[in-house]
């Protein structure tokens, strides 16, 4: 039987990657692949949900993917992180970005940052699972429904 490997594993023996000091990336890039990892398991968790059309998907999973209910879920989970943890999310709320949210504060933005920068920073670590963890136990804190 052939071993399971994550998606992270298999891109970089696919595509060579190499080894990197994750603690080297700035948190604006943690956040841009936290973006997007936050964003698929979301999307993963609507569509295992049910077959629906695309504008329906797209409307379930912007109720989770949004800068106002991600600064939600992160003073949810402050207590829950490593020290370690801690300090990639202040990094990410912290750093200095040229952009901003259409419906959020500036401190709802910079906290979705810094969970972002968080779920980046422990999908490149391959804590895979802690990061699911993390998702999961906001939802619950926050009492939501996917």
């Amino acid at each position: 039987m052939e071993e399971s490997i994550t998606i992270l594993e298999a891109i970089k023996r696919d595509f060579g990657c190499g080894e990197i000091d994750i603690r080297t990336y700035s948190p604006l890039t943690l956040a841009y692949i936290g973006d997007a990892i936050y964003d698929l398991v979301i999307r993963t968790i609507v569509v295992e949900r049910g077959n629906r059309s695309a504008n329906n998907l797209h409307k379930k999973t912007v109720t989770y993917v949004n800068a106002r209910v991600q600064a939600r879920m992160i003073d949810a989970l402050e207590e829950e992180l490593t020290e370690e943890e801690a300090a990639v999310y202040h990094r990410g709320r912290n750093a200095k970005s040229y952009t901003s949210a259409k419906n959020a504060s500036i401190i709802e933005y910079r906290k979705a940052t810094g969970l972002e920068a968080l779920c980046g920073y422990l999908y490149l670590q391959g804590q895979q699972e802690r990061m699911l963890y993390l998702i999961r136990e906001a939802i619950a804190r926050l009492d939501m429904t996917i």
